[in-house]
């Protein structure tokens, strides 16, 4: 076995590429000509001999060199291999250092977003930046807490926005699934269950509005809607043109299109039975369509 004074005093001979000085149950330190000594760990898997590397000498030191060899045998004994347990243990530590919710959300983001198309893309990019990245964005994926994401979801309830908290939460859900793999054994996916304590969403058609003080409230709220680009000059057209959403979705293109094409788009008369109801204003539809 070697003492603290023979591997100060160890030496390769110049004629050799490297001399090894072995200790015990595997464990020898390898001397290069230029000086510098490396413990090892030689061991077998399957008739296979491997070497582990345990550190430099002598910042790691005889004692923790046995250590290490010891721990690395307790390994080798339960089935496992030595350097596969060592580069798990790196790769651990490389991906739980800045596993904040914010990290994580913009890697997935990365890697999903040429997948999707542009308007979902910008909605969930918008629905981390505004609703979750101000909260738990740099929160510790491993301790943030159910209640904390809950919390989230209900302000974002708090200000209506039923349909929009789902879809919040649908996100999370898939940045959490995300960073599962590389996470401690025991993490889960905090945001099972959590659909159960929101509101429910009201499906079905809602009733006509016949009180004109009350469409006056709508066309308000269409004209104040700050949501993407496309639906904001949706919601600008739909009391001009008299269309279906179904119809207004097709629209999408409406920049490049002339104002005879998007004439022609529509009937020559409205799809309405009442006289009443004048044909739409199409040099009106045609320059909110422009912005």
């Amino acid at each position: 076995m070697l003492t603290d004074a023979e591997c100060r005093n160890a030496v390769c001979p110049a004629e050799k590429k490297q001399a090894r000085f072995a200790d015990s149950g595997g464990l020898y330190l390898q001397v290069s000509p230029g000086g510098s000594k490396r413990w090892f760990f030689k061991f077998r898997i399957a008739g296979v001999e491997k070497k582990l590397a345990l550190g430099s000498y002598p910042s790691v030191t005889l004692t923790q060199a046995r250590l290490a060899r010891d721990r690395a045998k307790l390994q080798k004994a339960s089935g496992m291999d030595p350097i596969q347990a060592k580069k798990l243990a790196k790769l651990k530590i490389a991906s739980t250092g800045e596993a904040t919710f914010k990290t994580v959300a913009l890697e997935w983001f990365a890697k999903q977003a040429p997948q999707w198309s542009a308007s979902h893309a910008t909605r969930t990019k918008r629905n981390l930046h505004k609703d979750l990245f101000p909260f738990i964005g740099e929160r510790p994926m491993p301790q943030i807490h159910p209640l904390e994401l809950l919390e989230v979801l209900k302000k974002v309830e708090d200000r209506g926005a039923i349909e929009t908290a789902s879809r919040i939460l649908d996100t999370a859900g898939q940045v959490w699934d995300y960073w599962l793999p590389t996470a401690p054994l025991q993490q889960r996916n905090i945001t099972d269950g959590l659909r159960a304590r929101l509101t429910p969403r009201v499906k079905g058609t809602f009733a006509a509005i016949l009180e004109p003080s009350e469409f006056g409230g709508l066309l308000r709220a269409m004209r104040a809607y700050k949501g993407g680009p496309i639906v904001r000059t949706a919601l600008q057209l739909a009391p001009l043109l008299y269309e279906s959403p179904r119809v207004l979705r097709r629209l999408q293109p409406l920049r490049r299109w002339s104002y005879e094409q998007i004439k022609s788009f529509f009937p020559r008369s409205t799809r309405t039975r009442c006289s009443h109801v004048a044909r739409p204003p199409w040099r009106i539809s045609v320059h909110m369509g422009g912005h």
